[in-house]
């Protein structure tokens, strides 16, 4: 089997009194998108932290790419933090090419590698401008193409599209499906769930530093699809909350989405519907990247009120 790209097992690390991470066990196979999930404050940026080496756990272990972190192993990750940090009174070329060097890029590979990167980011007219002069969005594309230009094998990017506009957020997207395409892995973070569904191969969900879920998004959801149904109905919200064997329900598209409790056969449900209510269409769907992490905390008895 390949080896795995990270993996991080039984690690905690406590600040003070607070356990910000609490025995995270998790891997993340190579050559694939990996989104770190969970509310803000659940954890996750200790977590990259950790396995960038920039704070160390109280307890466990993390190896990226077979080996405990260090620097020789970590020359082969990118590294885009939360906190962006740029030198805004240095030009744009001088500033990339600085970071190059300190990335031990030869001058002559990181010009090609930035002259690729300008155009794909629509950022050549700016090339000779200092930073201060960018927009916030423009700032964090040469963020990114920093975090890339020594062609690393693993990206990990702490909530990366953070500020951006719908236009560059996909821009990026799209790199990314680029990369996976390349056999590199990337791991981001991110508490906007919509963004994590359209782009993971796997997913971690973590809240109040615990993780209540991870594993191939694919074989997820067809583990919770037999938990959620789509009802077309005149029965309020309340009603259909009421009904023996829901857990949650939904508003969407002029019917609801309903969340049954493990075990609830759909058929029994929708039977218990008719019977007080007029019922137009029902139909079984995949369950939304919410609707799992909803159900997850359920099933691991945590109280969280906050959506993500």
């Amino acid at each position: 089997m390949p080896m795995n790209a990270i993996e991080i097992e039984n690690v905690t690390k406590r600040f003070g009194r607070f356990t910000a991470v609490d025995a995270l066990t998790l891997a993340v196979p190579p050559g694939t998108i990996f989104g770190l999930l969970g509310p803000n404050g659940a954890g996750k940026t200790t977590t990259i932290r950790m396995i960038m080496d920039i704070t160390a756990p109280d307890s466990g272990s993390i190896r990226v790419l077979g080996r405990p972190a260090s620097r020789e192993s970590l020359t082969r990750v990118g590294y885009l933090p939360e906190e962006r940090g740029l030198y805004r009174r240095m030009r744009v070329i001088d500033h990339l090419l600085f970071l190059a060097a300190i990335k031990e890029v030869d001058a002559d590979t990181a010009r090609r590698r930035i002259d690729r990167w300008l155009d794909a980011m629509e950022l050549r007219p700016w090339l000779g401008r200092k930073v201060d002069e960018l927009s916030k969005g423009m700032q964090q594309k040469i963020q990114f193409i920093a975090t890339i230009i020594h062609d690393p094998e693993i990206l990990i990017l702490d909530e990366p599209f953070s500020g951006l506009d719908p236009i560059n957020v996909n821009l990026i997207r799209n790199f990314l499906v680029e990369f996976r395409g390349e056999r590199k892995t990337i791991v981001f973070s991110t508490h906007v769930l919509e963004q994590a569904e359209k782009l993971c191969d796997h997913i971690c969900l973590i809240t109040r530093s615990k993780k209540v879920l991870d594993g191939d998004l694919k074989e997820l959801k067809r583990r919770f699809a037999g938990n959620v149904i789509r009802v077309s109905t005149d029965a309020s919200r309340e009603a259909i909350l009421a009904t023996p064997g829901v857990v949650a329900a939904a508003a969407s598209d002029g019917g609801f989405h309903v969340t049954l409790a493990d075990g609830v056969e759909p058929r029994a449900v929708i039977q218990r519907l008719f019977e007080r209510h007029r019922v137009d269409a029902f139909s079984q769907k995949d369950p939304e990247l919410e609707e799992i992490y909803l159900q997850a905390v359920r099933d691991a008895g945590i109280e969280e009120t906050r959506t993500i």
